[in-house]
C-alpha cells in the first residue's frame, strides 16, 4: 500500500480551505454591501418622507431592473428579505425632486446629518432668470450628494422651464470642493444639463420600501439617454445684438409671432407622428447666434433624418392646417417638403447619412438642377427657442460653420440658396421625364 504524502494532503486542505474562505468572504461582502445599500436608501427616504419631500427614483440601473412582471409581483418581493431592485452593484442611487416643492429647510439637512450623512451641495446659476438683459441668474440648488459609509444618494433638482418641460443643471465642482467625496464618473446625472418631459409618477414598493417611480419606465430611460441640453448663449447673443440691433418694426414683431405659432404647431404634429426633428439652416443659426429667429429670413427650417420619414407626414400637416406648398425629390434622394402657414413657409429638409458626412438636397424647380449640402456627422441635443423645447445639433458650431462659413456671425441679408452656402455643390439634374413626380409645386 503506497504511503500517503501527509504534507501534500495538508497543503491541499489548506488551499481548499483558503479558497472556500475567500468565496465566503466575497459573498459576505456582497451581502453586506446589499444590506448596507438598502439600509442607506431606507434611512434616507425615511428622513425625506418625514419632511414631506416627494422624491422619485431616477436611477438608471435600478429602473432598468424593473419590468412589468416584477411590478406585478411586488407584493411577493415585499415579503422576501433579499434586495432585488435597489441593490444594483453600484455605490450610488439617484433620486429626483421637483424644485418647486423644495423649500430650503435646514431641519431636513440637520436630520440627515444626525443620521450620519455627509452632504455635498452643488449650486449653479438659474438659467430661467438669465436673458439678453441679465446675463446671470441667482444661485439655485442643482445636485445634493448625501454620503453614508461610502454610499452615495444623489438628489437631482428638476426645474420647470417656459417650454413646459423639466430641466436639471450640470454638476460642476468648484475648486475648493472635495473631489474624492463621491465616484463622480458613476453618477447618471450631471455630466451635462438635461431636459425631460414631465413624467407621470406612481407609488410602488421596491425591496420593501415605498418609492415613487416614472409610470412609463422605458420611456423615461429613453429620454435619459438623449436628455443632453444646450443653453442659449446669452452673452454672445447680447454682444451680437449690440453690433446688429434687432428689427423692432411691426412687420418683424408680427413675423416672430407667426414663426412661434408655426414652430409650436410643427412640433406637436411631428411629436404625434413620433418623428424627431431639429432646427436647421437659418433657424438654427438664429438660435445659436442671437437666441432668437432671424426676422428677415421669412421662413422656418427644420431637419429630419430620412430614416424617420413617414408617408403620412403630408396628411398630418394638412390636417393640422398646413397645406403642402411644394415637394421636391424622392425618399431615396434629396427629398424636401415645404408647407405654408399664414404666409410663413416651413421647409423640411431630409438628411441622408453617408460615411463620415450627412447631407440634404435642394432642387431648382424651373430647371430641375440638383444641389447637395454636406455636414459633418452630428448628434442631437435639446435646446429652447420661443418657449419650445426643440432639438439642435449638439455640435452646433460645426454645423453652422459648415453651412455659413467662418463669417456666420456677420448678418447677410442677400442670400442665394444655390450659391451662398459654404457647403453647397452641384449634384446633377433630375431627368425631365420625372419632373412631374419629383418637382411638385402647389
Amino acid at each position: 500500500m503506497p504511503r500517503v504524502n501527509r504534507t501534500a494532503v495538508l497543503s491541499l486542505l489548506i488551499v481548499s480551505s483558503s479558497v472556500f474562505l475567500l468565496f465566503q468572504l466575497y459573498y459576505y461582502r456582497k451581502y453586506v454591501s446589499k444590506v448596507r445599500s438598502t439600509q442607506t436608501v431606507k434611512l434616507f427616504l425615511a428622513v425625506a418622507q418625514r419632511f414631506g419631500l416627494p422624491l422619485f427614483l431616477i436611477d438608471t440601473a435600478a429602473l432598468t431592473l424593473l419590468s412589468q412582471d416584477a411590478l406585478r409581483q411586488r407584493d411577493r418581493l415585499v415579503r422576501e428579505p433579499h434586495c432585488s431592485f435597489l441593490c444594483t452593484g453600484r455605490p450610488v442611487t439617484s433620486f429626483a425632486l421637483h424644485a418647486n416643492l423644495w423649500k430650503y429647510d435646514p431641519g431636513f439637512l440637520l436630520a440627515a446629518e444626525q443620521k450620519g450623512f455627509d452632504l455635498l451641495e452643488l449650486r449653479g446659476e438659474d438659467p430661467r432668470l438669465a436673458s439678453l438683459d441679465t446675463l446671470s441668474g441667482e444661485a439655485i440648488p442643482l445636485h445634493f450628494l448625501f454620503r453614508l459609509h461610502g454610499y452615495i444618494i444623489q438628489v437631482v433638482f428638476l426645474y420647470e422651464r417656459s417650454g413646459n418641460y423639466l430641466w436639471h443643471g450640470a454638476l460642476r465642482l468648484k475648486a475648493d470642493m472635495d473631489r474624492s467625496f463621491a465616484p463622480f464618473k458613476l453618477l447618471d446625472y450631471g455630466r451635462h444639463a438635461g431636459a425631460y418631459d414631465r413624467p407621470e409618477l406612481v407609488l410602488t414598493v421596491l425591496d420593501g420600501l415605498d418609492v415613487r417611480i416614472p409610470h412609463n419606465v422605458s420611456r423615461f430611460l429613453s429620454e435619459q439617454r438623449h436628455a443632453h441640453f444646450l443653453e442659449c448663449r446669452y452673452r454672445d447673443a447680447r454682444n451680437f445684438l449690440q453690433l446688429y440691433p434687432d428689427d423692432s418694426s411691426p412687420e418683424a414683431v408680427d413675423f416672430r409671432r407667426k414663426v412661434k405659432s408655426l414652430l409650436h404647431l410643427a412640433a406637436r404634429t411631428l411629436a404625434h407622428l413620433d418623428i424627431p426633428f431639429w432646427l436647421s439652416s437659418g433657424t438654427c443659426l438664429g438660435w445659436f447666434r442671437q437666441c432668437s429667429i432671424i426676422s428677415y429670413s421669412r421662413d422656418v427650417d427644420i431637419g429630419i433624418f430620412i430614416a424617420d420619414f413617414r408617408w403620412d407626414i403630408v396628411a398630418a400637416f394638412r390636417d393640422a392646417g398646413l397645406p403642402l406648398k411644394h415637394k421636391f425629390g424622392k425618399v431615396e434622394d434629396s427629398l424636401e417638403l415645404s408647407f405654408l402657414s399664414d404666409d410663413v413657409k416651413l421647409d423640411i429638409f431630409f438628411f441622408y447619412e453617408d460615411g463620415d458626412i450627412v447631407w440634404n438636397g435642394g432642387t431648382q424647380a424651373k430647371s430641375g438642377r440638383k444641389f447637395k449640402y454636406e455636414f459633418p456627422r452630428f448628434s442631437l441635443c435639446w435646446a429652447e427657442l420661443l418657449e419650445l423645447k426643440v432639438r439642435v445639433p449638439c455640435e452646433t458650431l460645426d454645423y453652422v460653420t459648415a453651412n455659413y462659413g467662418a463669417t456666420w456671425s456677420v448678418p447677410v441679408r442677400s442670400w442665394d440658396w444655390k450659391s451662398s452656402p459654404s457647403n453647397v455643390q452641384e449634384n446633377g439634374m433630375w431627368p425631365p421625364a420625372e419632373w412631374a413626380e419629383l418637382i411638385q409645386v402647389y
